[in-house]
């Protein structure tokens, strides 16, 4: 365990313990160990992953040296797949390393029941059509599954996934959720002990900020009819206020605390729209296969209307306080019983709404529906659309607003990054392969991306020409650059979903290496 905290100890600190379990579970598989394949499984490797599979059928050739880490002069002729599982392995022996040496799309034809025992899916370097079958496949195993691609200067990424549901989502700018506004019988009773008038100034520097925040504010509704201050100012600088008890000729940084943290009692955390469209999805009206998510979502849709009175589960934490330790550790346990006593709440409710559509009522531990309930402001669900339907898509007046755009290059590469897999399947070579069919070439291309989108409602907006001759130039490459910068993006993405504590990526991800420049398009 030492040896595994100080290994991780830099990731351990973004996503804790609980992330790292997650991804230590992960059974990951990638199609294609090209640069872009073999960067994305790089990172997921040195990061601790359960276990991976390559699947590729090339073997490794001259070209192949040049762009890519994992391969060397000893393997030329050799297994790819087998060459890059090898060296991959090496770099984090804690995590198994599987390769299979068939092609990916042999595969989708022939045992689809393959990717069954895999956690997520990275597919690199596949075109449009086999991409079609790998995602009715994932949805259909519920797997989770990435599409990378890095062609020339340019590189796309997508996340496929029918639900993600996001818990422990880490927000940049938390709001300590602390009840200021209306504390709780035990929280009163506590802080009914302080007098923060005292003429002790040892004691009156070291009174909790939450507890002179709780008293201020009461004496000012006793003042004002029982009405809170109408803005902050009042609350800092009026009667009876923060600024007019401090004691200017002491070092009193409770009473700074109180005045940086003032807000909170005006503007408590609320239930924010992302939580409101949850509580009301209609998931929440479960059935025996639910998943324990949507059960908890249930249980805390009852919750708030009860127990809570409109207000979620505590999550017990409280910040630093200038305080003396003994009045800062009761403060703690008060918060933490009250977290504790949700958390019961939770449970109960969970376990009747298990036991009412024929499940075990302890089914879900009580661990899980504790690491719900401290998270519970912040959930977050991803819904994707499926490949086939983003493709049929009629996302015309966006397409053509984002188009019209000269800045942006990056809708007309994600056309012709489409467009180049069409161009492929007509003439069985990726446009600009041979240098004398090039100016032809790009007459092709442009056809076909004009009629992808005309099919997608963008016609009427022209097509850079520049752009579609730097894509047929491309030839299909896959340069280490781009791919590291594509494939360090996909592991990125897969971490956010292994671990379910940040919002993956929504839309398509297109960058343009020619520029440096990124866009997400929602299609």
């Amino acid at each position: 365990m030492a040896l595994r905290s100080t290994k991780y100890d830099r990731q351990l600190r973004i996503w804790g313990e609980h992330g790292q379990s997650a991804l230590e579970r992960a059974h990951i598989c990638v199609l294609n160990c090209g640069p872009t394949g073999s960067e994305a499984l790089k990172n997921l490797v040195l990061g601790g992953i359960g276990s991976f599979t390559v699947v590729d059928a090339s073997k490794v050739c001259a070209s192949d040296l040049g762009n890519n880490y994992f391969v060397d002069w000893d393997s030329l002729g050799q297994s790819k797949a087998k060459t890059v599982s090898a060296f991959l392995h090496e770099l984090n022996d804690a995590v198994d390393a599987k390769f299979v040496e068939e092609s990916p799309e042999a595969l989708l034809e022939s045992n689809p029941a393959f990717f069954s025992q895999f956690t997520l899916v990275i597919a690199t370097q596949m075109q449009e059509n086999s991409l079609l079958k790998l995602d009715e496949i994932c949805r259909q195993l519920n797997v989770m599954l990435i599409i990378a691609r890095s062609y020339g200067l340019a590189g796309l990424l997508r996340i496929s996934v029918e639900e993600h549901d996001v818990i422990e989502s880490k927000p940049d700018n938390k709001v300590e959720d602390l009840r200021l506004h209306n504390p709780w019988p035990e929280l009163q009773r506590y802080v009914d002990e302080f007098d923060i008038d005292t003429t002790d100034n040892v004691i009156h520097k070291h009174i909790p900020f939450a507890v002179l925040l709780i008293k201020i504010t009461q004496d000012w509704k006793r003042a004002h009819n029982g009405k809170l201050p109408a803005n902050v100012r009042e609350l800092k600088v009026n009667f009876l206020t923060i600024t007019a008890r401090r004691r200017v000729e002491e070092d009193e940084d409770n009473y700074t605390e109180a005045l940086k943290s003032a807000y909170v009692v005006l503007f408590p955390p609320e239930i924010s729209t992302e939580l409101h469209a949850i509580l009301e999805d209609k998931l929440t009206e479960v059935n025996a296969s639910s998943p324990d998510f949507w059960v908890m979502v249930a249980a805390l849709k009852q919750y708030i209307a009860k127990e809570g009175q409109g207000e979620p589960p505590l999550d017990g934490a409280i910040p630093d306080m200038h305080s003396f330790t003994d009045y800062y550790i009761k403060l703690q346990k008060i918060y933490q019983a009250r977290a504790e006593a949700d958390v019961t709440a939770m449970v109960g409710h969970v376990s009747c709404i298990l036991k009412q559509i024929g499940r075990d009522s302890s089914s879900i531990p009580r661990t899980t529906i504790k690491h719900f309930c401290k998270n519970t402001r912040h959930l977050r669900v991803l819904r994707c659309k499926t490949l086939r339907d983003e493709f049929s898509s009629k996302a015309g007046p966006e397409l053509q607003r984002l188009l019209a755009n000269e800045e942006s290059s990056h809708p007309a590469l994600y056309v012709l990054l489409r467009a180049v897999d069409h161009f492929a399947a007509t003439y069985n070579r990726y446009p600009g392969a041979f240098d004398g069919e090039l100016e032809e070439d790009v007459s092709r291309l442009k056809a076909i991306a004009v009629s992808i989108l005309n099919d997608m409602g963008g016609g009427g907006v022209a097509l850079p020409e520049d752009l579609i001759s730097e894509v047929c130039r491309f030839g299909a490459g896959e340069i280490h650059t781009v791919a590291s910068i594509v494939g360090g993006i996909a592991s990125q993405e897969a971490i956010k979903l292994l671990t379910r504590q940040f919002t993956p990526v929504q839309g398509t991800f297109v960058y343009n290496a020619m520029s440096a420049t990124s866009l997400v398009l929602n299609l």
